[in-house]
């Protein structure tokens, strides 16, 4: 969960995310990667933190828009290290990745889509995943938590709900067709076509893991002061 449900200035939203749905699944999980262009002289996050450090506002990172996973992840990587980084807000992944590409803004967090191509072919250099495990496209990419940095973590659901009052029943019984649906080859081999990895969880887990990353979420949107435009 990342921009839909986390902010709380969103005061025009018609709807309670938390009181009108009542969540069925969490079915699958993505995450973000960090980037940048071969031509920075880092390899390491230790080494791209040491770089920033040494040259504050200096450097910028890339996103696919405000609010999006890539923005909220970088934030939470700039506040939680005290970076002065400059953030470019693109419209959509597509463009924060060609910016990157180009090497104008060489820093930037991409979900598996949009950026594993570019890794494995050496166009981008992946420094990390926001995930507790690795990629299995990006085996030799470590995760945050390997570099030292085990508190960023970005793990992107989707998820499906129903209208708030759903009897439990049928929630279970879709919760349990989704989680067959989900081990399915063919459906595997699909989620990781785009980056994602099926994920099995009962309706109340899902209510929880939603809470819970709304908070966080939220806190990185007030600590970075991101607005809403």
């Amino acid at each position: 969960m990342t921009a839909s449900v986390v902010n709380p200035r969103l005061t025009k939203v018609a709807y309670d995310p938390f009181k009108d749905f009542d969540p069925i699944a969490l079915p699958a999980t993505t995450t973000q990667v960090l980037v940048v262009h071969p031509s920075l002289p880092v390899r390491t996050v230790t080494e791209l933190v040491a770089l920033v450090r040494a040259n504050p506002g200096r450097y910028s990172y890339g996103s696919a828009g405000i609010g999006s996973a890539s923005h909220l992840t970088a934030e939470l990587f700039r506040t939680s290290l005290g970076l002065d980084l400059i953030h470019v807000p693109f419209n959509g992944a597509g463009p924060a990745i060609a910016s990157t590409l180009g090497g104008h803004t060489p820093i930037a967090f991409g979900s598996p889509a949009s950026t594993v191509a570019q890794v494995n072919e050496g166009s981008l250099r992946g420094l990390a995943v926001a995930s507790r495990i690795r990629l299995a496209a990006l085996p030799q990419v470590p995760t945050m938590g390997e570099t030292g940095l085990p508190d960023i973590i970005c793990e992107t659901q989707l998820g499906m709900v129903a209208p708030a009052g759903t009897p439990h029943d049928i929630l279970a019984l879709l919760n349990r067709e989704i989680a067959k649906l989900i081990e399915l080859a063919d459906v595997k081999e699909r989620l990781a076509t785009f980056g994602f990895e099926g994920s099995a969880n009962t309706p109340e887990e899902s209510a929880t893991l939603i809470r819970a990353e709304s908070a966080k979420w939220a806190k990185v949107i007030q600590d970075a002061g991101i607005k809403m435009q």
